[in-house]
């Protein structure tokens, strides 16, 4: 009498798997008349002129510029550069943090019971998100280009353009962060009749201020590379001097330029991970 062997169990399938293919092709297929109406053709980059036309343009990027005089004006476009990020991020910040803290309804003394008051707290929350929304709308080289005209050309202008823009983003992310983290703290905190600063200070940035600091530090970040660029509409920094090389066809020095551009954003970068080590 033979005895049967063990049966091979099926492998698993992935019961998300047919969904998921199915998903996917309805997204290339809305995906290609988007391409096709945006003129995205990457062959281009493979024709004979177009690789000639590159190479001629990266080529003269060497050797780069490091003449003393050229580094010495490089020098003061980095720290004007920097001083414009970081001042504009300042301004953000005190504009982000009242309108954030508007937004955490974790915080909101309305919420813990019945009473008068939540129609107001509401109101007041809608107008915050629609300043919000406004000033994160427009983009910071619409308000570097207005600013210039005013203030005429200068770090000034993109230090506004920033604070106003970031402002808004921040305000935005700093109130999704609050009221994403963990509310019980702060919701007993007040129903035990602390104000609200206590609240926040001991309720919910304890578990939120890694998040909060990284995503500034982020921010900042991305401020140094859209200062370079409002530099190209006379903000100053790094993307005016940038603009001057390259109207002057002047690879050499375009090229110092953007290593030292590349040299801030990984030291941004280094930076926002020490941070997130020491909050940790």
């Amino acid at each position: 009498m033979s005895r049967s062997g063990p049966a091979t169990a099926a492998p698993p399938r992935d019961p998300a798997a047919l969904p998921r293919l199915g998903w996917t092709l309805v997204a290339l297929v809305l995906l290609w008349p988007l391409l096709r109406l945006a003129d995205f053709r990457p062959a281009a980059l493979f024709d004979d002129g177009n690789l000639g036309a590159m190479g001629h343009f990266v080529g003269g990027f060497l050797p780069p510029e490091t003449s003393p005089d050229f580094l010495a004006l490089l020098g003061r476009a980095t720290v004007e550069t920097l001083a414009m990020a970081t001042a504009g991020i300042a301004l953000a910040v005190l504009l982000a943090v009242p309108l954030g803290l508007v937004l955490t309804r974790s915080l909101s003394v309305s919420r813990l019971g019945p009473g008068r008051g939540g129609g107001l707290g509401g109101g007041v929350r809608l107008v915050a998100r629609v300043l919000l929304a406004v000033l994160r709308g427009v983009p910071e080289l619409v308000w570097a280009l207005l600013f210039v005209r005013v203030f005429g050309l200068g770090a000034a202008a993109g230090v506004l353009a920033l604070g106003i823009t970031y402002g808004g983003m921040l305000g935005k992310v700093y109130g999704e962060i609050l009221e994403s983290a963990d509310a019980r703290p702060a919701r007993a905190l007040l129903e035990a009749g602390s104000g609200r600063l206590a609240a926040l200070c001991y309720g919910l940035l304890p578990t939120a201020a890694q998040e909060l600091v990284s995503y500034t530090v982020y921010r900042w970040e991305c401020a140094v590379r859209a200062s370079v660029v409002m530099g190209f509409v006379g903000a100053g920094g790094l993307g005016q001097l940038m603009d001057q090389s390259m109207k002057m066809l002047n690879g050499g020095e375009a090229a110092t330029i953007l290593a030292t551009f590349l040299a801030l954003v990984v030291a941004a970068d280094a930076l926002s991970e020490h941070l997130r080590r020491r909050l940790a």
